[in-house]
């Protein structure tokens, strides 16, 4: 089998805007791509392009350095991609959320070429994942916390991680305890500033964080600053989990475990593709540490997310973000946990999710190649 064309088409859309109440009727249009790799054999792998990142500027790399890169070529060299990418990701300044989807797509293709959805391509471990509840509205109150934590738990989720937004410190710590003794100690909490804090706001944090017992906290500091993530870690009992704002993030979390700085590491396929947030995993496993599967932002792309945590064990939770319909376009039917919080990836070949061509169709502007 050969890939013999690479396009993309380009669609537009409206999405309610990420951090207002559903029902506002805020919303803002965007582009994103429909990545399509063909074959001689006819089997076609998709992925999607443009999650919270601007999708346009991934267009031209994808086409203009990936894929001269692929045609003739077996899609099933994806080791070799791999390695290509680390060479090319600094010739041209490719960065890894323009060569992930591709990654995706030719995993669709191999499973769709094996008959058998991708997490048994990869290795089964298990047949579902726990969900936690992930909102990225920027409350101003504690009670506005609590009521999003409660309707989390309402919908079966047993676990909700917390987006401070810009709460002050007093503020935020007083609603650590609030949320805590409002869902008891049953819920799993995980705590993200999205690497707001100074060392000594994290450590006064991490400190509430400690007496709720927490079950992560995520990027309290800049993913850079190693000497901060290696001192909270030295300081407080809640484990911190690390990053989802690098743009080397297999590397830079290499180096994190290599300085013995956290405990969990953290992957997306947004930035990884399969084969790479499979080899983090690898890698955290290696040192008996966890690899936290952060949302990838659009239906494809957390699909591949969950194919991954289903092929391992060292992962103890899937991220469902919300407002989902940020994030779900294109698909006839999207990831989503069930009455009980659980994720399970579906036994179509590939990612086994369906595209809405009609719909793709309709809201399509240009088709590139």
């Amino acid at each position: 089998m050969k890939v013999t064309d690479v396009r993309i088409e380009v669609i537009k859309h409206k999405v309610p805007l990420l951090d207002v109440p559903i029902g506002s009727h805020r919303s803002r249009e965007v582009e994103r791509g429909v990545l399509r790799i063909f074959t001689d054999e006819g089997i076609e792998g998709n992925c999607f392009i443009g999650a919270w990142v601007a999708a346009p500027p991934l267009f031209s790399p994808i086409l203009e350095v990936v894929k001269p890169l692929l045609m003739g070529r077996e899609p099933f060299d994806r080791e070799w991609l791999w390695s290509r990418m680390q060479f090319l990701a600094t010739r041209f300044s490719l960065s890894e959320t323009a060569w992930a989807p591709v990654d995706i797509a030719l995993w669709d293709i191999a499973g769709k070429a094996a008959g058998l959805p991708i997490y048994k391509l990869l290795g089964a471990q298990r047949r579902e994942v726990p969900a936690y509840a992930s909102y990225y509205f920027k409350h101003t109150c504690t009670q506005a916390y609590v009521d999003e934590g409660e309707g989390a738990v309402s919908e079966g989720f047993t676990a909700y991680k917390i987006h401070p937004g810009g709460l002050e410190i007093p503020e935020a710590i007083k609603m650590i305890g609030a949320v805590r003794e409002s869902l008891g100690e049953h819920i799993s909490l995980m705590y993200d500033p999205d690497c707001s804090y100074d060392f000594r706001r994290a450590l006064r944090v991490g400190h509430a964080l400690d007496d709720n017992r927490f079950y992560w906290f995520e990027d309290p500091v800049r993913h850079h600053d190693c000497d901060a993530i290696t001192e909270l870690s030295r300081r407080l009992r809640t484990p911190l989990s690390m990053t989802d704002q690098s743009d080397a993030q297999f590397f830079d979390s290499a180096h994190y475990v290599r300085q013995q700085a956290l405990r969990i590491v953290r992957g997306t396929a947004l930035r990884l593709g399969i084969t790479g947030l499979r080899k983090l995993c690898a890698l955290a496993e290696g040192f008996g540490l966890n690899c936290e599967i952060g949302t990838a932002g659009n239906g494809l792309l957390n699909a591949a997310n969950l194919h991954v945590a289903q092929s391992v064990r060292n992962c103890d939770y899937y991220e469902h973000l919300m407002p989902v319909e940020q994030q779900n376009f294109g698909l006839t039917d999207y990831p989503a946990p069930d009455k009980d919080g659980l994720m399970c990836a579906p036994d179509s070949p590939g990612l086994g999710f369906e595209l809405d061509r009609d719909w793709i169709e309709h809201h399509k502007v240009a088709s590139l190649e």
